[in-house]
């Protein structure tokens, strides 16, 4: 085993394995068994691990191969000023099997992540048997997230336990299978009301009506599970009943995108992915919310209009927490996408259904009713965060960007003002 460490400047790896490969006046012949190399802040840490080949038939003594390899190392060491220290890496005893259980990737994201949040992932990886197999850094903002590749551990106890670590901590911690199925997602639906956009736009509307209390009332009992989500927009709506066409263009035009959005929209869209939004609201809102930003597909609800009036009902089937989950199949079947290579993103009791169906679904600043039945779920402010959970690096989503954004304060204008960059 060669273990190389130092400031990383080019030529390093080039010349220890250049050195590795001179042979003959007393040097065995070497092959390359393994190699990982990570760079940390300018800081370089490379590991090979070599064996010898055999030599006109005759095996190689592990005194002769590390007597070589240590006058090899002084020489790659003087050379690039580098450390590179030399030791046996003689295959472990057997050990007990290892547990059931493909490899995972668990991500930390926080802003910041608290160093409590890795040490409990990392005591809780170990109880259960897990091994943290490689450490990898996906974003540094707008929220910090790192990438741990498990192996070892069964995927229900892993989730379990990494749970109640991000509860005590406030970190959020995600878990992914490992596999091509994580990078094969092809498709994305969106919630809108506190989840594309901030608020919810019925209570913009009844706050317009003088009902603002009582339907924020409704909204957070269908929200939190406790009221039956069609019934509840009936409800809602009715109050809504004289109130002039055009507030729906005043409500639409103060609306906030949620920060990272367009972010996240345009990066999916730039990898091919198929975007859209499947809302409980009105297509009054969301219709021409999906044409500012170049969405694929929309569905939602309609508001019934008479002589430029809102009557208090609704038109046609109601889109409901059921009604959602079969807007996304219907559009994953438009596009002849697998349910399996699909993400949901929402907040409220009504989008679980949808998030169950997809192959992934995010809870996103979601009530607890509904994080504690997603996928997975995401606490931080940054819509962009659904990113890292899908494995892409802050490099990666600025790779190609016309203008990589640092700061996300576009993303907090009112719709009326946000221009679609190209």
């Amino acid at each position: 085993m060669i273990t190389v460490t130092g400031a990383d400047r080019p030529g390093v790896t080039a010349r220890l394995f250049s050195a590795l490969a001179e042979t003959g006046a007393g040097r065995p012949a070497v092959e390359v068994l393994d190699v990982e190399q990570v760079v940390v802040h300018g800081h370089l840490v490379l590991g090979v691990v070599v064996g010898a080949l055999p030599a006109d038939g005759a095996g190689v003594g592990e005194a002769v191969l590390l007597a070589h390899l240590g006058r090899l190392a002084a020489v790659v060491a003087e050379a690039t000023g580098v450390s590179v220290a030399v030791e046996s890496a003689s295959e472990p005893d057997a050990g007990p099997a290892e547990p059931a259980g493909r490899p995972h990737h668990v991500i930390v994201l926080g802003r910041p992540v608290p160093p409590d949040a890795v040490a409990g992932a990392a005591r809780a990886i170990a109880a259960i048997g897990g091994n943290i197999d490689a450490i990898r850094r996906l974003s540094d903002y707008p929220v910090t997230s790192f990438e741990l590749t498990v192996s070892g551990a069964e995927a229900t106890a892993l989730r379990t336990e990494l749970a109640t670590v991000a509860s005590a901590t406030g970190a959020d911690i995600a878990v992914e299978q490992v596999g091509l199925a994580r990078r094969s997602k092809r498709l994305i639906v969106l919630d809108v009301d506190s989840t594309l956009v901030r608020g919810e736009v019925i209570d913009e509307l009844a706050a317009r009506a003088g009902r603002a209390a009582e339907v924020a009332r409704i909204t957070a009992s269908a929200m939190n599970g406790e009221l039956d989500f069609a019934e509840s927009l009936r409800a809602r709506v009715a109050v809504l009943a004289g109130l002039p066409v055009e507030v729906l263009d005043e409500v639409r035009e103060h609306l906030v995108l949620t920060p990272g959005a367009r972010t996240l929209i345009r990066t999916l869209q730039r990898l091919g992915f198929k975007c859209g939004i499947v809302s409980g609201g009105f297509s009054q809102i969301t219709d021409p919310l999906a044409e500012m930003l170049g969405l694929d597909f929309a569905a939602a609800n309609t508001l019934e209009v008479a002589d430029g009036k809102l009557t208090g009902g609704l038109v046609g089937d109601i889109v409901d927490r059921a009604g959602k989950a079969r807007a996304l199949a219907r559009f994953a079947a438009q596009y002849g996408i697998p349910l399996d290579q699909t993400v949901a993103v929402g907040d409220g009791a009504n989008d679980l259904d949808m998030l169950n169906t997809a192959g992934l679904g995010i809870a996103f600043n979601a009530k607890p009713f509904v994080r504690e039945q997603a996928h997975t779920a995401l606490n931080q402010p940054y819509l962009d965060a659904v990113l890292q959970v899908l494995g892409f690096t802050r490099d990666e989503v600025l790779e190609g960007s016309a203008s990589p954004p640092r700061s996300w304060s576009g993303d907090t204008d009112p719709i009326a003002q946000v221009v679609r960059a190209p």
